[in-house]
């Protein structure tokens, strides 16, 4: 089933018509002296509002939906690794689900059941080539997750300020990562990026502790208002709520900058 919101291949249709009436027009000798082969670059114009707009270069590409229920899962892992697909992540809304969203054609997630603990795993090598469309999946909230996610050209947006983290590990190798902070984490928090801008988000009221190992070409953008420098290379969120666990987040980067909000 395609994802909600996406759109048919209108747009291969669309391109095929207009191109081949240029070139009936110019085999008459109807367009004077122009050269119908020129408009060759139209066609990388048209792959890119593919992708922008479908998500997919080819038909048949676009994400599907999917939503497991919990049952008797009482803790996850989830290990994504997207390639050069964007990742999303927040709080599911709906109780009873372990996992819902959507993802890449050909990777649904891949489940190993453990007692009451699951292994949940979204490769990219399993996806084609022409399936671009983002990972987006919503994560249950009341059981403690271990979450892995890696690209090597990707965004990772992650929204875990209603999810319990067991443990954390984001890696980027050129892309972004976004990330806002968990209320809660009984394990360590960790964000890496070679190339690309890293943005952490403490909400109000969460206790962080952020600690920066930036390389000579990352500069760092602490918010005054957000954080206290209380080190070197430490970080701590500011008017905590007295009973809000500590969360311990590391995070490293080498070209690009760190904004701590």
């Amino acid at each position: 089933m395609p994802a909600k919101g996406s759109r048919g291949p209108w747009l291969w249709p669309l391109l095929l018509t207009a191109f081949g009436i240029v070139l009936l027009l110019n085999n008459f000798l109807l367009l004077g002296d122009f050269n119908a082969t020129s408009l060759w670059p139209l066609a990388l114009v048209v792959l890119g509002a593919v992708i922008l707009l479908r998500g997919d270069l080819l038909p048949g590409g676009e994400g599907r939906t999917f939503g497991i229920t919990r049952g008797s899962v009482e803790s996850a892992t989830l290990e994504v690794s997207a390639g050069e697909v964007d990742v999303q992540m927040r709080a599911l809304q709906q109780e009873g689900r372990l996992i819902a969203g959507q993802y890449a054609l050909s990777a649904r997630p891949i489940m190993r059941v453990s007692d009451t603990h699951t292994h949940l795993v979204m490769n990219r090598a399993s996806t084609p080539w022409y399936s671009l469309s983002s990972w987006e999946m919503g994560l249950a909230r009341d059981l403690p997750w271990q979450v892995f996610v890696s690209t090597h050209l990707g965004q990772i947006n992650l929204d875990l300020a209603d999810v319990i983290v067991n443990e954390a590990i984001l890696a980027s190798g050129i892309g972004d990562i976004r990330v806002i902070a968990p209320l809660e984490a009984l394990g360590t928090l960790q964000i890496r990026s070679a190339v690309g801008n890293i943005h952490l988000i403490t909400p109000v009221g969460y206790r962080s502790r952020v600690t920066v190992q930036a390389g000579r070409f990352m500069s760092i953008h602490a918010d005054e208002n957000r954080y206290e420098h209380f080190e070197t290379d430490i970080f701590l969120s500011l008017d905590p709520n007295e009973n809000a666990p500590l969360v311990e987040i590391f995070v490293s980067g080498t070209f690009g900058d760190l904004y701590l909000t």
